[in-house]
């Protein structure tokens, strides 16, 4: 039997996927936020624009994400 081996992941993408990870979880906070009923206008606006601030965060986390994705699974 094998012995496994353990995979150390390339620093910069252990890095983003640590940081997209946690603007997902705000990202989701938000959602579950908007579900709440009987919200007033102006806190389903407040959360919007929260949500909209996540939305420009998580595409920067992903810019060039798949392309480090590759490289490491070519790595591997």
């Amino acid at each position: 039997m094998k012995t496994a081996e353990k995979i150390i992941l390339n620093e910069t993408l252990s890095i983003l996927l640590k940081e997209l990870a946690e603007e997902c979880q705000e990202a989701l906070k938000l959602i579950l936020q908007l579900q709440v009923k009987g919200l007033s206008s102006e806190q389903i606006a407040s959360i919007l624009s929260e949500l909209a601030v996540s939305t420009v965060h998580l595409h920067a986390h992903t810019a060039g994400l798949q392309d480090l994705i590759n490289d490491e699974i070519e790595r591997l």
